[in-house]
């Protein structure tokens, strides 16, 4: 999510939407007691067993935090050898070639540009002062951005040159066993079956509608998406527009009311999802008898529960030949465990 410059002028990063959640990563024996009721022991193994889906979230979690860490510090180390060694031999100093390559050709913003960014977050609802007491600060917050992405696009050229290979193994969780159950994209017989679990409301999930298309794009025959359910509890429009995708696909159109659904979050009520039946063209007669009956519900709070069975909490996780990636993921990470799958199975 990107937000304009505020106050603070912070940016707030999140991978996903989610509602919170606990685990307790404390190991015991399995037969050790944790509670006696009624006369009966509740063991440790009983408790793993009632919090197994939590757990097991919270242990990918950490694993993929855990590899992130690495990653950057990875990408850190690379960048700073890069630099020393161009400026080596160039015969200057690291700080005297990032300034003359990149904090040179980053231009200080203009009038207009802070005054868009400005405009943009109060717009948004923001409380701020007036515009001449945080022009500075947004200026800065630019500028900063700006420094970045040329700093950026200066490493991509010196990796180019120096040929440099990551050999870090992407990260790789463990498999779990679900289901490839919905609606579908892609040959059944790809090598490769992504099920993505996700919520109509999350602006994460329509985020990552790009993503999901590039990928299908760039293997062709190789990636079969499966689609499920996960509305969460914080977005109350979600449940009836996932029953209204069905509808949809009693009609054939179910991909068709999909991505208009997604490109029209605000619009998700009742009414809201009877105009866009009408809009694709579809029996509205017989879309509405199905939407107003709720026979699909059965069906989307299957995929809800199969979803918390597994210790969901955020949307969209995608299990990616059964690995599960919490978050709108970059479309480099599909890349990676995409390509080691495929080469496993070869």
């Amino acid at each position: 999510m990107k937000l304009a410059a505020g106050i603070s002028l912070s940016l707030v990063l999140l991978a996903g939407c989610s509602k919170a959640s606990r685990a307790n990563p404390q190991a015991t024996d399995p037969k050790a007691p944790v509670a006696r009721v009624a006369g009966q022991v509740v063991t440790d193994g009983d408790l793993t067993a009632e919090a197994k889906g939590q757990l097991s979230a919270a242990e990918t979690k950490f694993a993929e935090e855990v590899w992130g860490i690495k990653r950057r510090a990875l990408d850190a180390l690379v960048e700073q050898r890069l630099l020393d060694a161009k400026a080596k031999k160039e015969g200057v100093t690291v700080d005297a070639l990032v300034a003359r390559e990149v904090t040179s050709k980053v231009p200080e913003p203009d009038e207009a540009q802070l005054k868009s960014v400005y405009d943009q977050t109060k717009a948004s609802g923001r409380q701020l002062p007036p515009f001449p007491e945080v022009k500075a600060e947004i200026a800065q917050y630019l500028k900063g951005q700006q420094t970045q992405q040329v700093r950026q696009a200066y490493v991509a050229r010196l990796k180019a040159e120096s040929k440099v290979e990551i050999l870090l193994p992407p990260y790789l969780p463990n498999r779990v066993d679900v289901k490839a159950e919905g609606p579908s994209k892609g040959s059944p017989d790809a090598p490769v079956t992504i099920v993505e679990f996700s919520d109509y409301e999350c602006s994460y999930c329509a985020g990552a509608e790009a993503t999901v298309k590039r990928v299908l794009e760039a293997y062709p025959g190789k990636v079969r998406l499966v689609y499920r359910d996960l509305p969460l509890s914080i977005h109350p429009n979600a449940p009836k527009a996932a029953e209204a995708a069905h509808c949809a696909g009693e009609q054939q159109r179910y991909w068709d009311m999909h991505d208009l659904l997604f490109a029209n979050q605000q619009a998700l009520k009742v009414d809201d999802l009877k105009a866009h039946a009408r809009k694709l063209g579809l029996d509205a007669a017989k879309f509405d008898a199905c939407l107003d009956s709720g026979r699909m519900a059965g069906k989307v709070d299957a995929d809800r529960k199969a979803g918390e069975a597994l210790g969901l909490n955020g949307t969209p996780t995608f299990f990616v030949d059964g690995r599960p990636y919490v978050g709108s993921k970059p479309f480099e990470t599909f890349q990676e465990v995409i390509d080691h799958t495929l080469a496993t199975k070869r």
